[in-house]
């Protein structure tokens, strides 16, 4: 019995060793694919790492003393196009200034370089920085500045602490390559910050940025007034809006319309844009959006690295940010803090235009455009097909025209203007017992297929918004909506006929919309 349990004993001992040997191989064979893992992914860190402030080409500088060529926004610097670190002479003017913020509304704006955003600056890694900082002899006030591209206490505000009529110089080394914002940094500093003191160094990495063919220089700032959105006159400076962050405005480059109209950024189709965009704050966090680009890289938060493939990117109060993207088609591309209220009803919005041959497989436009009045469709439309079949005959009437013009109206016009003509105060204009249409009736069936873009007055209140063209509406639509508009909510009555809005068609006014 002995000789039998003992057998049995060894043969489970044995398979215990050899499952013991076996786990610790395969843990051994673990620690040695685990430690070749980390291996793999610290050298795959370190080909993504920079060293920031403590690897970079800061030999000593090289060559003659370079003054840095300094630009006015939109503009950008060219590139510095050298190989080794320069000692770079920047010599920048704080000039207190009073200049447009809207149309009829001016603001005093405290200013690097006479312009808000201020000059921007570009330099290299590893460059040595003496910075001239003057203050004109008229200013009131007393500023200094902050660039966050500066390593050293206060970013240099301490050491450029400058009264009016005087000048400050200090050196430093531009020890990290980034897109960094600079500002006024005097108490108290959000009045600076919000009167407009801020704008961008670019430290360029040593190989450079990729070449692009356009470049662009943005800044968003929040401002704050006594006096209410577009109330003409000057806007004093409301230090209570500004602790509450209720800005009355919110603008790219320091003024309303800045890069519109004749002074909208541009581009032609094939070329590579890169804007470098700043936040100045002082309070709000930007959700910058280009409407109908995706930005094909963004050097998020003005670092080394970027991501691919971006719809909008946040920009915080005091950041910047860099993105490239491809002009594939033609037309204007809206520039928007998608906080859509700041872009449509606080002035954050720019145009960037671009012009060149269409392509149809990348965007074909605009389709099909027709009235579509869902389940209201059948009832409504009885009476346009009734007011049809009468012009047809030659026997439209008035009250034909007026029933008619209702039933489009309501499908087209009253989502803005309201289902009673009121509008929205500020925003869409009334229709209702409305001054400017009864000064000239004739401009109903003209707006409608045009459009209106710019200021008007309408009972005596400013609105300065863009109504798209309705062109896709027949001559008889138009003319329907046009006698119902004319003889609706207290308006002077009158007639519209399929010729005059013909007529109308064929005649664009100055101020004609080519849409949102």
């Amino acid at each position: 019995m002995w000789p039998l349990l003992k057998g049995m004993f060894m043969r489970r001992v044995t398979q215990s060793l050899v499952l013991a040997t076996a786990a610790l191989a395969m843990t051994l064979a673990g620690c040695d694919s685990s430690k070749e893992s980390g291996k793999d992914t610290a050298k795959a860190a370190a080909a993504k790492d920079t060293g920031g402030s403590r690897k970079g080409d800061f030999g000593p500088p090289q060559g003659e003393p370079v003054k840095a060529v300094l630009t006015a926004p939109p503009l950008v610097p060219p590139a510095t196009g050298r190989t080794a670190p320069a000692k770079v002479i920047v010599e920048l003017e704080v000039v207190e200034k009073e200049m447009p913020i809207s149309e009829g509304v001016t603001y005093t704006f405290w200013t690097f370089g006479g312009t808000v955003p201020g000059s921007f600056i570009r330099v290299r890694q590893g460059d040595t920085v003496e910075f001239h900082l003057k203050n004109a002899p008229d200013s009131k006030m007393p500023h200094n500045i902050d660039l966050h591209g500066v390593t050293g206490p206060g970013g240099g505000a301490a050491s450029s602490f400058t009264a009016p009529g005087h000048k400050s110089r200090f050196t430093f080394k531009a020890l990290n390559a980034g897109l960094y914002v600079y500002h006024c940094a005097t108490a108290p500093v959000g009045m600076h910050v919000a009167n407009g003191m801020y704008g961008l160094i670019l430290v360029e990495p040593p190989e450079g940025l990729p070449k692009v063919d356009k470049e662009y220089y943005v800044m968003q700032g929040d401002f704050y007034t006594t006096t209410k959105y577009r109330e003409k006159g000057h806007a004093p400076f409301d230090m209570q809006k500004a602790i509450d962050e209720n800005p009355s405005y919110v603008l790219f480059n320091g003024s309303e319309g800045s890069m519109t109209g004749d002074n909208a950024l541009t581009a032609k189709v094939g070329e590579t844009v890169r804007l470098y965009v700043g936040n100045g704050g002082p309070n709000l966090v930007s959700s910058f959006h280009v409407i109908g680009e995706i930005f094909d890289k963004v050097w998020y938060e003005g670092g080394t690295h970027y991501q691919e493939n971006v719809q909008t990117t946040l920009i915080p109060a005091g950041g910047a940010a860099m993105m490239d993207f491809h002009m594939e088609v033609p037309g204007s591309y809206v520039l928007v803090d998608h906080s859509l209220f700041r872009a449509f009803n606080k002035g954050a919005l720019a145009i960037l235009k671009a012009d060149g041959p269409e392509n149809k497989e990348i965007y074909s436009g605009k389709e099909v455009d027709e009235v579509y009045l869902g389940d209201r469709a059948q009832p409504n439309m009885a009476a346009v097909a009734t007011a049809a079949a009468s012009a047809k005959a030659g026997a439209l009437t008035k009250e034909e025209q007026i029933k008619a013009g209702q039933a489009l109206f309501a499908g087209t016009c009253s989502t803005c203007h309201q289902a009673n003509g009121q509008g929205l105060e500020g925003v869409f204009p009334p229709l209702a017992g409305s001054d400017w249409i009864k000064a000239d009736p004739k401009r109903v069936p003209q707006v409608i297929l045009h459009g209106l873009v710019g200021p008007v007055k309408v009972n005596g209140k400013d609105y300065n918004s863009n109504m798209p063209p309705m062109n896709q509406l027949t001559d008889d639509e138009v003319a329907n909506i046009s006698t119902y508009v004319l003889n609706s909510w207290g308006n002077p009555g009158g007639q519209v006929t399929k010729a005059e809005a013909a007529a109308a068609r064929k005649a664009t006014p100055a101020n004609a919309s080519g849409g949102h």
